[in-house]
């Protein structure tokens, strides 16, 4: 439901968007200061998980085969697009599917259509400036969607985030770094079949990563938002859901990861969400896998 009564937030959007464009123009520029910009750093691993399990039919009991496999993309570009600003954009893509064997009224076995077991996509485009000060000013964009949702549609629902604001990195060490940032956000939740909602308030999001060996690293993020204003806070019915949307949203990811070998890697993670508008119990999940990365570059 898009309101009519936040023209602020489009004014901020704009802003917002053209700040972005014009402090990503110096990426883009043939004849950019060789002393100022710097190249670009990239990183992307590929991943693939995979577990089987079968049985023949002389196997007593009722054991069923069954097959999951995810994959996963993670992606990090940044550049210094001058002496005191970095351009940071990460990418984070999950997909899986479960295949089972189900049996027929015969009893016969036979493969059922597989069915959709995790899926995700994460993208944030983080500019901070001041980097050499105390407090960095920074601004952001992100979005988090899935590739398909039960209609088959893409990036369904979507939610989508900017925020502008200061951060602090309290820790930049080989082995851990920790950044906070907290600032003015605004946020768009949209899906098929359904009017666009806009919320408006603070965000907070720290980011640890912290090499336990070299070989074990452990990557957490902490969402914190506060919805100052709503452009449902009049629609929703119900004295008990009218004020869902003023709750603290929760979103706490971690990864763990170790390199077993060059090519083979275990990893674990766990996130919780809480969303009262969605759930008024915390929702959780935890993957666990071991299989083959590749790491492109």
């Amino acid at each position: 439901m898009t309101s009519s009564r936040l023209p602020v937030r489009r004014l901020f959007l704009v802003s917002l968007a053209a700040g972005l464009l014009l402090a990503a123009g110096p990426v883009f520029c043939a004849d950019a200061p060789a002393d100022t910009a710097g190249g670009w750093s990239k990183s992307l691993d590929l991943g693939l998980v995979f577990n089987q399990s079968g049985y023949s039919d002389s196997w007593a009991g009722d054991e069923l085969g069954q097959a999951v496999w995810t994959a996963t993309v993670n992606m990090l570009f940044a550049r210094n697009i001058s002496q005191e600003t970095r351009w940071r954009n990460t990418i984070k893509l999950l997909y899986g599917q479960t295949h089972q064997q189900k049996r027929d009224a015969a009893g016969s076995k036979y493969w059922a259509a597989p069915e959709k077991s995790t899926d995700r996509i994460f993208v944030e485009s983080l500019l901070r400036f001041s980097e050499n000060n105390w407090l960095n000013p920074y601004a952001a964009v992100t979005l988090e969607s899935q590739f398909q949702d039960e209609r088959n549609t893409f990036l369904s629902p979507a939610l989508i985030t900017e925020s502008a604001g200061v951060g602090r990195q309290f820790l930049n060490s080989d082995d851990t770094k920790l950044f906070t940032r907290i600032g003015a956000a605004f946020r768009q939740r949209t899906a098929r079949g359904m009017d666009t909602v806009t919320d408006g308030g603070i965000e907070s999001v720290t980011d640890l990563t912290h090499k336990l060996s070299e070989n074990l690293q452990v990557v957490s993020k902490l969402r914190l938002f506060k919805a100052l204003d709503s452009s449902i806070d009049q629609d929703l019915a119900g004295p008990t859901r009218r004020d869902d949307w003023k709750a603290v949203d929760v979103a706490w990811e971690t990864t763990v990861s170790a390199q077993v070998s060059k090519v083979i890697q275990t990893s674990l993670f766990v996130e919780w969400l809480y969303d009262k508008e969605i759930s008024r119990k915390g929702r959780y999940r935890e993957l666990y896998g071991f299989g083959i990365t590749y790491k492109l570059f």
